[in-house]
């Protein structure tokens, strides 16, 4: 399938404008949640009425312009026919910090055409930041381009992580991996945000950015933008099935080399 330029900017255009929807309904409800607005999925992962509503918006939106375009979404899952365009969305990635009212929060928007990731957009509405990306076109943050840090080197670089809260059989290994980081880096952060950590990966603020057992929704269009900014990504294997098996490095050349050496030398044993 060919895609002109013009067909590609509808499809941002859209994603921004479904975003920008989503966080009118985030804002106005953040730090003003009552209990019956909260629910456990299962064991600390949570949803909110803001979630499935920010959802509703973002779906309603897409279909409205393209109705036979799939969608993969956090809170409904898979609605998948024949078509070759899917879209990835995170209505609300950070919602455990949306609960307690802590400021990192975004909305994720990817879309995926014929199994090539397309279009990124990542939307902060307290910040009112949207980063943004088309395959072969650059990364961008409110319309500037963007790059992942200059730095090449870990002990040079901060670097981002999230905790394996999904699957703590894990725990050791990734504990493992963390303490070395630890000792080589510059510093460690932990956002809860897994969307804002590659965005912030890509605009070189993280050097580096590394997570396990990851949904497809949380890293799409993060992933994108890396690239886009110059970056590199893979799995844990140093592959690109990162979206399936959940596990993802990310980062400037350098620092996603001496990142995956660690991580492998830690999970093969």
């Amino acid at each position: 399938m060919i895609l002109n330029p013009t067909d590609l900017n509808k499809y941002l255009d859209v994603a921004k404008e479904a975003a920008l929807r989503a966080g009118i309904i985030q804002k106005e409800h953040f730090r003003k949640l009552c209990p019956s607005m909260i629910d456990e999925k299962a064991k600390n992962d949570f949803v909110t009425e803001v979630d499935k509503k920010s959802e509703e918006i973002i779906k309603g939106h897409i279909r409205s312009h393209f109705n036979d375009h799939d969608i993969l979404a956090e809170e409904s899952l898979s609605e998948r026919s024949a078509s070759h365009f899917l879209w990835i969305v995170d209505p609300l990635d950070g919602t455990l910090n949306y609960i307690h009212g802590l400021p990192c929060f975004a909305v994720s928007i990817a879309l995926e055409i014929e199994g090539e990731m397309a279009i990124g957009l990542i939307y902060e509405p307290l910040r009112e930041n949207i980063y943004s990306a088309i395959k072969g076109q650059g990364a961008f943050k409110n319309g500037k381009r963007i790059h992942v840090s200059r730095s090449n080197t870990l002990n040079t670089s901060l670097i981002a992580t999230g905790f394996p809260f999904r699957i703590k059989d894990v725990i050791d290994a990734y504990l493992k991996v963390f303490k070395e980081l630890f000792m080589h880096a510059t510093g460690i952060r932990r956002c809860g945000s897994a969307c804002l950590d590659l965005a912030y990966t890509a605009e070189g603020i993280f050097g580096g950015f590394f997570e396990c057992a990851l949904s497809p929704w949380d890293m799409a269009a993060g992933v994108l933008l890396v690239k886009e900014a110059g970056g590199i990504v893979t799995d844990f294997n140093g592959g690109s099935q990162y979206l399936k098996t959940g596990n993802i490095t990310a980062g400037s050349k350098g620092v996603h080399q001496e990142m995956l050496k660690i991580i492998q030398e830690i999970f093969r044993n």
